[in-house]
């Protein structure tokens, strides 16, 4: 049996980056700084958790190690023994980018040498021309929004405005991104996603990541809330990545969450999507018991970062971590000899940070395989190190970018 699973914490950065200055993000540690904030109360809310961040399942898979690795300490006291088929390390990125399409990209072994095309912090922030022709293609009476904006407050701010005229809240990030947010039922779910389609192909030429759809019900300010109809509409990779790899010997892909968007639903074989970090989990492990010899499941645990890391909640984020480490044991229990299962995370989203943004900062690189001695992995100089090991544990030929580590987790006698 040699089946593989990838976790992405989405946003779960643990600081680090040699190049985090470039990006305005030096001293940045999403872990380091929640763990941190927990320890010195930050990270209480009643109702919600209080006391010092409690990843037991995590740190005996290395997280703790992993952790080190990336920023040469112990962040806040959390360090312990690793379990003996746990390994352990981190990965620096070295693409141009610190966006979700490039992080995981060049987990599954595909490195973004190339600059994403960005909106410009102006208002409004959308080339004339560009909203012109979106509202003459896809028949609008005009466009709300048209800056820089977060989610959930825009739609707070212009969602009542958008029901009673019918123009879709348009919007950007630091991201290279164009975010559309329409209600699914005043607006329509599936003319939304028509939307989208137009809206992708008018943005080619402008080299912008992604297309996202933000579907939202309510009636009011105060009871808008965005559903799990998101969808994500990006450039597909420059090249086959490890999950085309897979699919394309035969093997079963299974992307839980928003995987298949990101790809472009290219390598991936089967979608299954959930809202909610628990919701989540219960399709990843229903992948599990359903994958066989040669497959891979890939699940982003997206909330960690758009619920948490961008709205800069420290107490949200650990309850939300504290929450998946209570499950964890419930993916280990379903681990067979020959399996392999990686919990890394795509980028950093600190929420001790200014502003919203993601941050650039190395990821952990730990978890474990059934009938291999664990231990560190080091520190790896790209995140298709990562792709590349499921490569070789899956019995795939090498790829052009990464190396596997599979190597140093020697098999027990």
């Amino acid at each position: 049996m040699a089946r593989a699973f990838v976790f992405v914490l989405d946003s779960f950065g643990v600081g680090g980056a040699s190049d985090a200055a470039r990006f305005g993000d030096e001293g940045s540690d999403t872990f380091g700084h929640i763990a941190v904030a927990c320890r010195t109360g930050g990270g209480d809310r009643d109702g919600l958790r209080r006391g010092p961040l409690a990843l037991p399942n995590m740190l005996s898979l290395g997280l703790g190690q992993a952790a080190q690795a990336a920023t040469g300490r112990a962040a806040a006291g959390l360090i312990a023994p690793a379990a003996p088929s746990a390994f352990h390390g981190a990965a620096e990125e070295v693409s141009s980018g610190k966006d979700t399409p490039s992080g995981h990209w060049e987990i599954a072994g595909v490195p973004v040498p190339f600059d994403w095309g960005y909106f410009p912090h102006t208002v409004p922030t959308f080339p004339p021309e560009l909203t012109a022709a979106i509202i003459r293609e896809a028949g609008l009476p005009g466009i709300l929004g048209d800056c820089h904006a977060s989610g959930t407050d825009i739609i707070a701010r212009l969602g009542e405005e958008h029901i009673r005229t019918g123009k879709p809240i348009c919007y950007t990030s630091a991201d290279s991104v164009f975010q559309i947010a329409a209600h699914e039922t005043h607006f329509g779910l599936e003319r939304l996603y028509r939307l989208c389609e137009i809206v992708r192909r008018l943005i080619d030429p402008l080299n912008i990541g992604r297309v996202i759809a933000r579907p939202f019900v309510g009636e009011t300010a105060a009871d808008f809330q965005r559903t799990a109809n998101r969808r994500d509409y990006a450039v597909p990779p420059p090249e086959p990545t490890l999950l085309d790899r897979v699919a394309a010997r035969g093997n079963k892909v299974i992307g839980i969450g928003k995987i298949g968007d990101i790809y472009a639903h290219r390598g991936v074989t089967e979608v299954r999507k959930a809202a909610g970090y628990t919701a989540l989990f219960d399709a990843a492990l229903g992948a599990i018991d359903d994958a066989s010899d040669g497959d891979l499941v890939f699940a982003n645990f997206v909330d960690f970062d758009t619920l948490y890391g961008h709205r800069r909640d420290i107490p949200g984020y650990a309850a939300a971590l504290e929450a998946f480490d209570r499950r964890l044991p419930e993916a280990l229990e379903r681990l067979k000899p020959g399996d392999l299962l990686v919990l890394t995370a795509d980028h950093g989203c600190d929420p001790s940070w200014s502003g919203t943004d993601h941050t650039r900062e190395r990821v952990p690189v730990f978890g474990m395989a059934p009938g291999l001695r664990g231990g560190a992995v080091g520190m790896r100089p790209t995140f298709a190190d990562i792709g590349e090991t499921v490569a070789e544990h899956l019995g795939l030929p090498p790829g052009p970018h990464g190396h596997s580590f599979l190597a140093s987790l020697s098999r027990h006698a």
